[in-house]
């Protein structure tokens, strides 16, 4: 059995601007310093983006200077092949992270196999696993993520005027073509608010005043946005991006089902999901959310419920609890 990792170094993709995944990555790292863990970050660039805490939170490497050695764990997001190499070289436990299972291939140079390389999986969400195990023929423990309930959270009340929440750097053609149909049948009239270039608590203020999130991204490995959408009482609606099925569930009867499995989940239905790509499907699921706040009752409350319950089983205490747990696992 080997020994649990000296150290551990969490290679950071280089990026200008927030990213959930990146995020991801520098809260893991976190999680294990708060235990008393030896972590740190690796980065290509020093002027890449980094969360707001990360200054007083983890220490950072130099990706051309570090040596990590077979005494430490080597971690590399999916996608980032060639960020490997320090991790192999210094015959470290190399573990990839495959955050968006759209991008397990991308990287790969010509004539390499995953399965020839000396790493170890680990899956975002139950989908993920599913897309590994049934291209790779290898099992993955899964690794979710999580999102601040003290940050995102429903108010008391929603505004009067419908709003729709979005984000346009998902997919925005398709996006602008499911308001544009949306508008054109007139069912509802809304107002739609753009997720952009906003801190997490400007999302988070954007989320509390909306009453659906249109989901338009895809593809997806577990998609934090119709999560934190769920806490703050928006319901979200659109695609899941295959990801997303690790905890969306539908609220609505014979409605769209993913060839991926889906686990028992202890809440129910909490949106409307129709297939990636779907512009009309969406237009119509987007309907059905507005009606369920046009309507009130039962049906609502039980919808938000259901949110509710399944942005609390994905709390950043549940994230560090499954991060602990899985690397007290590796030694």
């Amino acid at each position: 059995m080997q020994s649990r990792p000296e150290r551990t170094f969490f290679f950071i993709p280089p990026v200008r601007r927030a990213a959930g995944g990146v995020a991801v990555l520098w809260r893991m790292a976190r999680f294990l310093r708060e235990a008393g863990r030896d972590a740190r970050v690796v980065l290509r660039e020093a002027g890449d983006w980094r969360p707001d805490d990360a200054a007083q939170s983890v220490p950072e490497e130099d990706f051309l200077a570090v040596e990590p050695t077979e005494r430490d764990a080597w971690v590399v997001p999916e996608g980032w092949v060639n960020a490997l190499a320090p991790g192999l070289k210094g015959g470290a436990r190399c573990l990839v992270y495959v955050q968006n299972w759209a991008y397990l291939f991308s990287g790969l140079p010509q004539g390499v196999d995953w399965r020839s390389l000396p790493v170890t999986f680990l899956a975002v969400s139950a989908p993920v696993a599913w897309f590994i195990r049934q291209s790779l023929g290898v099992d993955a423990p899964i690794l979710r993520p999580g999102i601040d309930p003290e940050l995102f959270r429903a108010p008391d009340e929603k505004p009067g005027e419908l709003t729709v929440a979005y984000m346009p750097r998902k997919n925005k053609a398709l996006a602008d073509e499911i308001m544009a149909v949306a508008e054109a049948r007139g069912r509802f009239k809304a107002r739609f608010e753009p997720i952009a270039g906003l801190d997490q608590a400007g999302v988070a203020r954007v989320l509390r005043g909306s009453h659906a999130f249109l989901a338009t991204g895809f593809p997806e490995g577990c998609p934090l946005p119709p999560l934190e959408a769920m806490a703050s009482g928006a319901v979200p609606c659109g695609f899941a991006g295959l990801g997303g099925w690790d905890y969306m569930r539908q609220a609505a009867p014979d409605r769209h089902r993913p060839d991926c499995p889906l686990e028992e989940r202890p809440w129910g239905g909490n949106g409307f999901y129709v297939a990636d790509n779907d512009v009309l499907g969406a237009a119509l699921a987007l309907e059905e959310a507005l009606e369920l706040h046009r309507a009130g009752g039962e049906a609502l409350a039980r919808v938000r419920e259901a949110c509710a319950a399944t942005a609390r089983a994905y709390s950043l205490e549940v994230q560090r609890r499954s991060v602990l747990d899985f690397w007290d696992r590796l030694g």
